[in-house]
């Protein structure tokens, strides 16, 4: 792999809930440009792990930094800007507001950053026409197709132009031809520069990624480097 600006690093990280301890001292570090899937089990601390990385879960122990800075002791409104300009989140439920419209669900975070409201309709038209959503500007998320619904969450993850996308099972509420559909759209993201780290129990759907990691019982037991196609 190519030497590239490091983007988020892990150091010993652990996680406990309660007397449980669901993270065990992972070292990990995603680079500029990657995009790497995580695997495993259900309850193997996956999506723990992917919740610490985009800063909405702080660990117990370790030290995470983001674009080279140490992050564990900002204070939450420093965490909150960060999160909303530079990281894009897709989630297995894609969380939209049901009484918005689609435009107006993309519109939201970048509101939240600041941009007008010219400039992020204009953004959110764009990228709505890009993920093959142009003419449904205007409908409500339960007037879409489930797969709809998931192109609509990933434009609202790229409207400030995110750094990196964290996406947690994002197909696993969608069929095989939707499943694609969405690993398409990130492969093209990803070329186009956007680094994304993908929690998924679906290898075929790891395998097209860059790297996979495997995680089990709280560590990283395995990392694989790929050439997709």
């Amino acid at each position: 792999m190519k030497a590239t600006k490091s983007l988020i690093r892990l150091n010993n990280i652990r996680k406990k809930i309660g007397s449980e301890e669901i993270l065990k001292g992972i070292d990990l570090e995603v680079f500029e440009g990657e995009f790497v899937s995580i695997v495993g089990a259900s309850g193997s601390g996956k999506s723990s792990l992917l919740y610490i990385m985009g800063l909405l879960d702080k660990p117990s122990e370790g030290e995470v930094f983001f674009e080279g800075e140490k992050i564990i002791d900002f204070q939450d409104r420093r965490l909150a800007c960060i999160r909303n300009r530079k990281i894009g989140f897709v989630f297995q439920f894609h969380y939209l507001v049901q009484e918005l419209s689609i435009l107006d669900n993309v519109i939201l975070p970048a509101l939240k950053s600041g941009l007008s409201l010219t400039e992020s309709r204009k953004k959110a038209i764009e990228l709505l026409e890009r993920l093959g959503l142009n003419g449904k500007e205007n409908r409500k998320p339960y007037q879409i197709s489930g797969g709809e619904m998931q192109r609509t969450a990933i434009a609202r993850a790229l409207i400030n132009n995110p750094k990196v996308i964290l996406a947690d099972e994002p197909t696993g509420n969608l069929d095989s031809i939707n499943t694609q559909k969405v690993m398409d759209i990130f492969k093209e993201i990803n070329r186009n520069g956007t680094t994304i780290v993908m929690v998924t129990h679906e290898l075929n759907l790891a395998k097209q990624t860059k790297r996979i990691i495997e995680v089990k019982d709280g560590k990283i037991i395995n990392q694989e480097f790929l050439q997709p196609s």
